[in-house]
């Protein structure tokens, strides 16, 4: 059975969590505390070799790490990666650009603000905001005139942004600015087997 390592409130980990659901995957669920280090354990760093999650461990034991690779994997001969050469390369283009423009300047304000180091680093969260801003206005203005952000279906580019975008929110952004990934987010958020970061009590958490 597939394995995942992750943790409660990684994006990049929550990814990998609506793929393997809407793909109806079966999988074991491993949650490291990384405010207690449990990422910089030896046992962990002999699995993933950045020590960091997400790490998706196959069936016969190999480790994939990071979430862009581990999306392209799973999404293989899927509806969410389009057989098109040229499309699929355009789905990577955009995981590429989710890492470079958009994951650490929403991902680091959000840490800070919700273990309350934002006023501290409140220079540091406003030079993020810089590069942060710039890179939503460019995916709203994709976004513009366009149900998605390749071709005429959802595939694992609209899943990939949409995770860290919609949690923009809880870094100190303003998203009302932008109405355009709003509906998109609302378009996201409604397909078959999307989950929630953390799921409401009651809900599985994994398989």
């Amino acid at each position: 059975m597939l394995r995942l390592y992750d943790s409660r409130l990684s994006g990049n980990s929550w990814k990998i969590r609506i793929l393997l659901s809407q793909l109806g995957l079966d999988y074991d669920r491993v949650t490291l505390d990384l405010q207690k280090g449990e990422a910089r354990e030896l046992a962990f760093g002999q699995i993933s070799r950045f020590a960091r999650v997400p790490v998706l461990v196959l069936e016969d034991g190999r480790p994939i790490v990071e979430s862009g690779a581990i999306l392209l994997h799973l999404a293989q001969g899927t509806p969410y990666l389009p057989d098109d050469p040229y499309l699929r390369t355009e789905v990577t283009s955009w995981l590429f650009f989710e890492q470079a423009d958009l994951q650490k300047a929403i991902a680091v304000p959000r840490v800070l603000h919700l273990h309350g180091h934002a006023q501290d680093r409140r220079q540091d969260i406003e030079r993020l905001h810089v590069d942060g801003y710039a890179g939503l206005e460019k995916l709203e203005q994709w976004l513009r005139g366009r149900t998605w952000l390749v071709g005429e279906h959802y595939t694992v580019a609209d899943l990939a942004l949409s995770a860290y975008v919609s949690l923009a929110g809880q870094g100190g952004y303003d998203m009302a600015r932008f109405a355009g990934i709003r509906d998109w987010l609302v378009r996201v958020h409604g397909q078959r087997g999307w989950v929630p970061l953390i799921p409401e009590a009651g809900q599985a958490a994994g398989r």
